[in-house]
């Protein structure tokens, strides 16, 4: 397999835990350990260990390990054991009879539909912002009502927002043109509501009397240069607390709206997955599984049994 530095090294990392745990029952140094002690492990030592990890000292630092954490560190123990048993290192593969630790999904966090109001409305006008905080939203709230229209209507990363140039945007389809992971160009498409917002927006930006000529940025600071991903977090921070204080609202939690507001219309996985550049559908079905069960219910209900037909 094909892994990061990083990947490897925790992979190390969770090993040399491991078998430290290891060297109290069998009484030898883990440095003294040679490959046959991979025998003597039961696949009983290996469940005390990821229940060890739970709550554990390590380096003289206290660490606690969720499930996905102690997942991971099975995935490690199994990665090893395959490779050496595949090799005829070793008699028996038995981390391939642990059970791996089950996951609980976390709810999606996003915004209902009058909270995406309050939002955009909140950042128009300012309502409820303290005086500090409306003295610059007189100068930015024009661009602040279109970075987050287009966040909440289209989905797309922070990363790929920030990106964006005035020429990746084509207002007479309603289309623009994003930067994807791994350096992909994908067309999307947008609403009339959000192309109001950005034709209101440009209108805006080629007024400023600082701005260069040659500046590509569609979104641009107060300093005039493209915006940065801290300032975007800043702002739909600073908007979202006045809306939703409890619900900790970021650009990724817009995304996921959006993801949401797109499933119940469509009950389409594989548009959602592909509107979100999610190269994986299952990560696009892990993230809306909960969704899914609401489209479930819903449909059911349209179901008539007694159903009189259309006359002729």
């Amino acid at each position: 397999d094909v892994t990061s530095p990083l990947t490897r090294l925790n992979y190390a990392m969770d090993l040399e835990i491991f078998f430290t745990f290891i060297q109290a029952k069998y009484n030898v140094e883990v440095k003294k350990m040679q490959i046959e002690i991979l025998n003597e492990i039961t696949s009983t030592d290996i469940e005390r260990f990821l229940s060890y990890v739970s709550s554990f000292d390590y380096n003289g630092k206290h660490h606690v390990c969720n499930e996905k954490a102690k997942a991971r560190k099975l995935a490690s123990i199994r990665s090893m054991y395959r490779y050496f048993f595949n090799k005829d290192k070793i008699v028996a593969n038995v981390a391939a009879k642990v059970t791996a630790p089950k996951l609980h999904e976390k709810e999606i966090i996003r915004l209902e539909n009058d909270e995406i109001k309050e939002l955009l409305d909140t950042a128009e006008t300012g309502k409820g912002l303290s005086p500090h905080q409306l003295a610059y939203v007189k100068n930015t709230s024009v661009r602040d009502v279109a970075l987050l229209t287009l966040f909440l209507g289209t989905g797309i990363r922070i990363s790929e927002l920030v990106g964006l140039n005035t020429d990746d945007i084509f207002l007479d389809n309603n289309s623009f043109v994003v930067t994807r992971k791994g350096g992909n160009r994908t067309i999307l498409y947008f609403t009339d509501e959000v192309k109001e917002a950005l034709l209101i927006w440009l209108d805006h930006r080629g007024k400023l009397p600082q701005l260069k000529p040659d500046e590509k940025a569609l979104f641009v600071s107060l300093q005039n240069k493209r915006i940065s991903v801290r300032a975007v977090e800043n702002l739909v921070k600073k908007y979202a607390k006045k809306v939703t204080p409890l619900k900790n609202i970021t650009p990724h939690k817009l995304r996921s709206t959006f993801g949401t507001k797109l499933y119940r219309e469509t009950a389409d996985i594989y548009v959602v997955a592909d509107y979100l550049g999610h190269k994986d559908i299952n990560t696009t079905k892990r993230h809306y599984a909960a969704i899914s069960d609401d489209i479930r219910k819903a449909a059911i209900q349209k179901i008539v049994l007694k159903q009189e037909d259309d006359e002729e």
